[in-house]
């Protein structure tokens, strides 16, 4: 049971809608908590496939509650050095989900709200979404979702827009590969069911080994180490009964049994 999230489950994938909608989705240290808990509890679920972020209302989410903020700067370090962690904890386990996700964006995605984006596998936007790190306005930085952040759109851009806190259209968030797709409002939900539906016909397993084959390999240099380092990962995933599934499947001209009916 939570208080600020709705979890609809439709077959195998699970909607974690963030219902905060007169406070545009904005996060305090009980929608933190309760995000943490239910990226762990769907992680933890083998009827689970595909997980979608998205957020109740027009905002997808306004970032940190300003009230929250206020407290937290009220407090001695120790307070605030909890609440960074806390934080950082949740997207890390957003972030390192086993299973693919989405962010659903339809609107204003701001300071944390831009990084939960990031920390989705994968974001689709409307045209009517906007993002923007507008931490320095307030000034402070966007330090827990920086890792996420820079993932997505790279240093050379991080530098402006950390800086700037300008406004980015979902045109642009395409363009610097904030998000993966930009559609127009209507379109936003047939879009997120067509990623869905594609993410469907992998593999689970195999799909948990691809994103930690990404993190293993991304930025490392091209050496008899990680040569070695992919040679295992691919020969031990070959030898696993869902590897001979889908390539039996394959050969067999017939669905592999990870597919539903």
């Amino acid at each position: 049971m939570f208080m600020h999230l709705e979890i609809e489950l439709e077959g195998p994938v699970a909607t974690i809608w963030m219902n905060r909608p007169d406070l545009h989705n904005a996060f305090d240290e009980d929608l933190i908590a309760e995000l943490t808990a239910a990226c762990k509890a769907l992680d933890d679920d083998d009827d689970v496939r595909v997980v979608v972020l998205a957020g109740r209302g027009k905002s997808f989410s306004a970032g940190a509650d300003l009230n929250w903020m206020k407290r937290a700067a009220e407090n001695g370090i120790d307070d605030n050095l909890d609440d960074a962690r806390t934080l950082a904890r949740m997207l890390r386990a957003l972030a390192e989900m086993r299973k693919p996700t989405i962010a659903r964006v339809q609107g204003a995605a701001l300071g944390g709200g831009m990084g939960l984006a990031a920390a989705c596998d994968i974001a689709v936007a409307s045209t009517k979404a906007v993002f923007a790190t507008s931490e320095v306005r307030f000034g402070i930085i966007p330090s827990a979702i920086s890792p996420y952040v820079l993932r997505a759109i790279g240093a050379r851009q991080a530098y402006r827009y950390f800086q700037s806190a300008e406004r980015i259209d979902a045109v642009r968030a395409r363009q610097i590969g904030l998000v993966h797709e930009a559609v127009e409002p209507e379109q936003l939900d047939t879009k997120v069911q067509e990623i869905v539906g594609a993410l469907l016909q992998g593999g689970p397993l195999s799909q948990a080994a691809a994103k930690s084959l990404i993190r293993a390999v991304n930025n490392q240099p091209i050496n008899d180490i990680l040569v070695e380092e992919t040679a295992h990962r691919i020969a031990h995933l070959r030898a696993t009964p869902e590897a001979q599934e889908g390539i039996a499947a394959f050969l067999d001209k017939r669905q592999p049994n990870w597919i539903g009916d």
